[in-house]
Parts: C-alpha cells; structure tokens; sequence
C-alpha cells in the first residue's frame, strides 16, 4: 500500500464564543485538514492547527508547506513506515510539528483502515476504561467564572479547567479563590496561565497564595522555554507543576527530567509533530516517573480523536483536555461526547466520518497533489 494522492484543505472553524487565553483572543480556529489516498483506494485524515505564538507556525504557511515540500516526498510511501516518513520530514525540514502532525494522524488513520482496527490497537490497546475532560472556562471576571464553573457542575462536569494570565496575577489568584469558594473543596480545579505570569518571582509570589485551594496543577505559569524558571517554581511552591508551551522535543522532556522541572507534562500533538512522537514522550516521562496529560490546540474531530487514540493507548497518559469540536458552531467530524466523558468509536483508524460537504462549506482552499 502506497500514498499516490494527497489534497490539503485551508478551513475556518466558527467558534461559539470567542476564546480568550493570557496571549491571544481567538473568534475563530483556522486549520488545516490533509487527505491522504492511497492505491487502494484507502482514505485517510489528517489535521493540522498551528498556533504562530507556540509552535512558530501559521495556518496557510502550514497549508503550503504541506502542500509544496513536505508531501511530493512522503507521496509513493507507505503509511505503515511512520518512522521513515518522520525521517523523511525531520530531513526535509526543521520544527513546524503541527505540520509534521497532519501527516502522522493521516497514516495512522490509514494504518487503521487498512488493518480493520481503531489506531488505539494499533499504538497499544485499551489502558483506560474512560476517558473524561473537563470544563475549559476562558480568562472572565471572577464573579463570572465562578458563576460559569457551578453552572459546569450542574452540567455534569467533574472537574475545571481556568484559563488565566492575562492581568495582573493578584487579579489571577482572585479569579482562582472565585471558583473555589463556589464550587467547594473537592472539586478538581486546574489552572492553566498560559505563560502569562511571565518571571520566576512573580509566579512563585502568585502560586503562594494558592497553596491551601487543593489545586490539581499549575499549568506553564512563566515563558516556554524557561525550563530553569520552572524548576525554581517548583522547589519553592507545593502546587503540582505543569510544563506546557515548554515541552515540545524530546531534548525539551530531557532537560524538564535533568532538572526536576515538572510534575505533569501536557504533550500536544501539534506540539511534538503527531501520535508518534507523542508515544516517544509518554514513555520517557513515564520512565521519569513524570505523568501526562494529552492537550488540545481547539482541533476539529479529526486531531481531537487522535489525541484520545494516543491517550487511551498509554496508562501514563492521565487526564486528557480536547475540546475544540464543542467549542466549534460548525464542524466536519462525528466525535461523540456525552458530559464529561468522550466516545471513541471502534471503527477503523480514527472512527472519524468526515461530512464532505462540510468540509467544503468551511474551506477558504484547496489543492491536490497526485503521485508522478
């Protein structure tokens, strides 16, 4: 089985509501959807959503890397060598893992396929019974995020995600005392900054503060990249620590490691270049004795149930926070979730059902490759 065809889509995503993190607001999701053929008439999906502020890429730069490099030299290959297909692009070109990634999720789908099974078999079978997600609130007033987070309860939500960062950090803890105080004690509260407390001091003086709330974690409270800074953070506070936006490459885990920077790792596969390189993370933290957690970057159907597939597949990989086809007024896939659990389908691959008209509503372009 080889790949003889491939066509990339440029798609806009509605979102419901706009979603307002610590360094950007985003009204829409623009992203990237890739269709691999091969000469048996096998389809597979891939997907990919850059995000210009961590992975340094954009959206149509990503389409045309696809497009014009990275495809003419995977064509005429088979899904099944993933690691030479990782080779081949690595060798091609440096970094941009959100494109790397649609073509590793469009493999596996078709390795899937090709086999009559769902790609968690293929990666590892079951090692969970469920999985969940939590309620993400985006960065509000505090009387409104609590109010939102008791409302998530009567929902049916088990446990919060904060979005915070964006002002001053004594106006984050007030936001984060908000919630608590109005959802109780026990429920899981996690606080994601998003970078936003940016120095080592000002996050460790904010996180102080927060030491009696029964926190799950503190998510990427200063720069990525600052794998030092958070290694102090860490030392100095009793918050479980979270390493995000920093934890990219495998050279990345293996500094967080040599360091002690962190307790929990959120692996993201726009971050790390697909479910492969993901694998790769999963089992060297757990090795550390570091556990994960699979992130989303407000993906579609298609990325979001890879991301579950690689979850359910590995016992270290803990929580899980893909969201974006709730967030999303319009959609192209079927990934079913019934409050606070998700449903993945034992169809083959990623049990994804692209609806192609969709898909063509939501388009802003296209363009397909053939084999020559």
């Amino acid at each position: 089985m080889k790949i003889t065809k491939a066509t990339v889509y440029a798609v806009r995503f509605p979102l419901r509501n706009p979603f307002i993190i610590s360094y950007a607001t985003y009204p829409e999701m623009y992203s990237v959807i890739l269709e691999l053929e091969t000469d048996t008439g096998l389809i597979g999906y891939g997907e990919a959503v850059p995000d210009e502020h961590v992975t340094g890429e954009y959206y149509l730069s990503t389409y045309e890397l696809l497009k014009g490099l990275l495809i003419p030299k995977i064509i005429g290959m088979s899904p099944f060598d993933i690691e030479s297909i990782h080779d081949v692009m690595n060798s091609t070109i440096s970094r941009n893992p959100a494109a790397k990634a649609a073509i590793d999720i469009a493999c596996y789908d078709l390795m899937g396929k090709a086999t009559n099974q769902p790609v968690y078999n293929l990666i590892g079978g079951k090692a969970h019974e469920q999985l969940t997600y939590p309620k993400v609130l985006s960065i509000e007033a505090p009387i409104e995020m609590a109010q939102k987070a008791k409302q998530a309860l009567v929902d049916g939500y088990h446990s919060l995600k904060l979005k915070v960062g964006l002002n001053l950090p004594q106006t984050d803890v007030e936001r984060i005392k908000a919630v608590r105080e109005a959802v109780g004690p026990d429920v899981e509260i996690r606080v994601d900054v998003n970078q936003g407390w940016k120095t080592t001091g000002t996050a460790t003086a904010a996180i102080k503060q927060l030491e009696d709330l029964n926190l799950s974690w503190i998510e990427q409270p200063i720069k990525m990249g600052d794998i030092r800074g958070l290694a102090s953070i860490r030392q100095k506070t009793s918050v479980p620590i979270m390493a995000d936006e920093t934890i990219q490459t495998m050279e990345d885990l293996l500094e967080i490691i040599r360091l002690e920077a962190a307790d929990v790792i959120n692996i993201k596969l726009m971050k790390c270049g697909g479910i492969y390189p993901a694998i790769h993370l999963a089992k060297t933290a757990e090795a550390a004795g570091i556990t994960c957690q699979v992130g989303s970057m407000v993906e579609s159907s298609v990325a979001s149930a890879a991301g579950y597939h690689t979850a359910y597949a590995h016992k270290n990989i803990e929580s899980t926070e893909l969201t974006g086809p709730l967030l999303f007024s319009e959609e192209i896939g079927d990934l079913k979730y019934t409050i606070p659990y998700v449903h993945l389908s034992t169809d083959p691959g990623l049990g994804i059902h692209v609806d192609r008209t969709q898909l063509a509503k939501l388009t802003i372009q296209s363009a397909t490759i053939n084999v020559e």
